[in-house]
């Protein structure tokens, strides 16, 4: 058996156990990974209704991920073992689908072969404290686009909180023993239909809920183009073509649908300080970001997450971006 493969039974129905067994999986990763870092990079928000993390995960903490996948909503558990495997237990309708991608999910299609970590030092250095560093994926093309369009142009807090609000108005409640109420995320058609009043509740500028409402009578159609194409440049001309979408969210949709290794977040409020600060002690601009990331084409998002796993990143040195609320009181 290869080491990379996931050995699936259903668990025995044991006395007052819920009538729905869970799958039950164990995934072996061929290399390393750090299960809860890996899955984290899904998260959205410290009260994200698809997401828990029982801490400390080097305990025999467990990660707790719902989802909406093709064959239904999913509850998926996830226990990192002694000795590097995973193990795992899904419920719900969709629970034979999320096993099934629940390697990719744990970065098993994240090939770090060709990344040159040597072409600067602290780079070689954050890649050898985290050999574990995989980047996962979803291979779910609409909530991952939807997300990305709620944090067009606001804070983290204004769209963590906005996300909240609406799958947890409009999404699903989650099957099996979840340790909180969680809820998956609407479908397409769930997507479409959320009501402008609701938008407005939440907190989404008219634009943003514009474009998902769009995006989402075209829904099915872009899953599918998304999914077809070969390379982030194909995917960035389909996502780009929707009003709306721009180069940012088009690089956010193709790392959390796809793992991307080489996409970058170019117009982000935050992130080309961050890089420039870690690799040269300065602030840098977007070119600047762009051409100190270079030398690692084709692995530039991989250094981003080693910066943010391992480097010391820049002190905030003045007050936080305070929300705008424009909402009727």
């Amino acid at each position: 058996m290869r080491s990379t493969e996931v050995r699936t039974r259903h668990a025995p129905r044991g006395l007052g156990a819920p009538v729905e067994r869970p799958l039950e999986a164990e995934y072996r990763p061929s290399r390393p990974v750090d299960i809860g870092r890996t899955v984290a990079a899904q998260r959205h928000g410290r009260n994200d209704p698809t997401y828990f993390a029982a801490t400390p995960l080097a305990s025999g903490g467990v990660v707790w991920r719902v989802s909406r996948t093709p064959l239904g909503v999913s509850t998926l558990a996830l226990r990192q073992r002694v000795g590097g495997g995973v193990r795992a237990a899904a419920w719900g309708p969709g629970a034979p689908w999320a096993m099934d991608q629940l390697p990719a999910l744990c970065g098993a299609h994240d090939d770090p072969d060709g990344f040159d970590a040597s072409r600067h030092p602290s780079v070689a250095e954050w890649h050898r404290r985290h050999p574990d560093l995989r980047i996962g994926r979803t291979d779910l093309v609409f909530d991952a686009l939807v997300s990305a369009i709620m944090e067009q142009k606001v804070t983290s807090m204004q769209a963590f909180s906005a996300w909240r609000s609406v799958v947890t108005w409009y999404g699903e409640r989650a099957p099996g023993p979840t340790p909180r109420p969680m809820f998956a995320p609407p479908d397409i058609e769930g997507w479409r239909h959320v009501p402008s009043w609701a938008w407005h509740r939440a907190g989404i500028e008219p634009p943003q809920s514009r474009t998902i409402v769009e995006t989402a009578r075209r829904g099915d159609a872009i899953v599918r183009a998304a999914a077809s194409a070969t390379d982030g440049e194909g995917r960035d001309r389909i996502f780009i073509s929707l009003r709306g979408v721009g180069i940012w969210t088009s690089a956010e949709t193709r790392i959390r649908a796809f793992g991307d290794p080489d996409a970058v977040s170019t117009g982000d409020y935050h992130l080309a300080h961050q890089v420039g600060f870690a690799l040269t002690g300065r602030r840098t601009d977007d070119d600047g970001m762009l051409e100190l990331l270079e030398p690692f084409a084709g692995h530039r998002q991989r250094v981003i997450r080693l910066i943010y796993a391992g480097a010391d990143l820049e002190p905030r040195r003045g007050p936080r971006l305070s929300p705008e609320d424009h909402r009727d009181r």
